[in-house]
């Protein structure tokens, strides 16, 4: 616990509290399972509440989604079997994604490109740009095969959704539920990554600016466009995520807008970063601090039986 005379954390023994508010990700790592019983264990219990359930990994999101109204913002997504089906694929749409699917801040992505007579393969590594070719599917397959072995992977056509400057950029939005239980957004910006590489993400090096910002360079007509169709995700999102899977607290939106228009859900995460809105929002640090503690009061104070049904797969994220 936090000893506020001293200014520092402290290590001791507590009953469990009544109320979890989970931050941890669960990965493929020998560490995560571990954790897994103990997690899926307290989310049995009765006299347990997470403040949030968590989310399914990628592919199973995927899944859940598609058969909803926010389908058309979806990249299609393919699990990965082997390698001779992802070289079919890379043959008909030339420029593909793959990810993991129980990937998280961007690790493990790799774009893959299919030249005359060569394959370019591209991923960024402590924040630096790493590319390979390979002169045929052969060699491509020996990089591949431990790959996709070593933990499951999800394919999807690549969006161009890079700026003008050749940067990725996506739209981050944070939407929370309040002190009565009701969805609000906290507020939004934009990531943008490293020249000529594939991730905006924070923590491969990418840069923030504000949605506002933004928005003034684009035309009236294509700003009012991209607000009405970002309302219709973040209204419809939460809504069928609770329906399908169970209740959350707090959702982080990856929105990308392809140089067409066309706006794409690229991920959902159940435990997002607080750096995009801080940033961009230096005042919304309190109001972030508290939510957590206002929701709990909330669940503590109302009748939250019809909260519990235990369900593993939202133990991943």
């Amino acid at each position: 616990m936090f000893d506020a005379e001293k200014q520092c954390w402290v290590e001791d023994e507590f009953s469990i509290p009544s109320l979890i508010y989970d931050r941890c990700f669960y990965g493929d790592d020998e560490h995560s399972k571990q954790c897994l019983p103990i997690v899926s264990w307290l989310k049995s219990r009765d006299d347990i509440t997470f403040l949030g359930f968590g989310l399914p990994n990628k592919l199973e999101l995927y899944e859940t989604l598609r058969n909803s109204v926010l389908a058309p913002y979806l990249p299609q997504s393919l699990a990965i079997e082997n390698c001779l089906q992802v070289a079919n694929v890379l043959n008909r749409q030339k420029k593909i994604i793959i990810k993991p699917i129980n990937g998280s801040q961007g690790y493990g992505i790799y774009y893959l490109k299919k030249n005359d007579k060569t394959i370019h393969v591209k991923t960024e590594k402590n924040k630096k740009i790493i590319s390979r070719i390979f002169p045929n599917e052969k060699k491509l397959f020996q990089w591949l095969q431990p790959l996709i072995s070593f933990r499951p992977y999800l394919l999807q056509p690549y969006l161009e959704l890079s700026n003008a400057s050749s940067q990725p950029f996506d739209l981050r939005i944070l939407l929370q539920k309040d002190e009565q239980g009701s969805w609000v957004e906290r507020g939004k910006g934009i990531r943008m990554g490293n020249t000529g590489g594939i991730l905006s993400n924070l923590s491969a090096g990418g840069s923030v600016i504000d949605f506002a910002t933004w928005s003034s360079t684009l035309s009236l007509a294509s700003k009012e466009y991209i607000l009405t169709e970002l309302n219709f995700i973040t209204t419809n999102l939460p809504h069928v995520l609770e329906k399908e899977i169970l209740p959350l607290f707090e959702i982080g939106i990856d929105i990308g807008v392809a140089k067409n228009g066309a706006l794409w859900i690229l991920d959902v995460n159940s435990k997002p970063g607080r750096k995009v809105i801080v940033k961009t929002q230096p005042d919304i640090q309190e109001t972030l601090f508290y939510a957590p503690l206002l929701y709990g009061k909330y669940l503590a104070q109302s009748d939250h039986r019809e909260r519990k049904s235990y369900y593993e797969k939202t133990l991943y994220n």
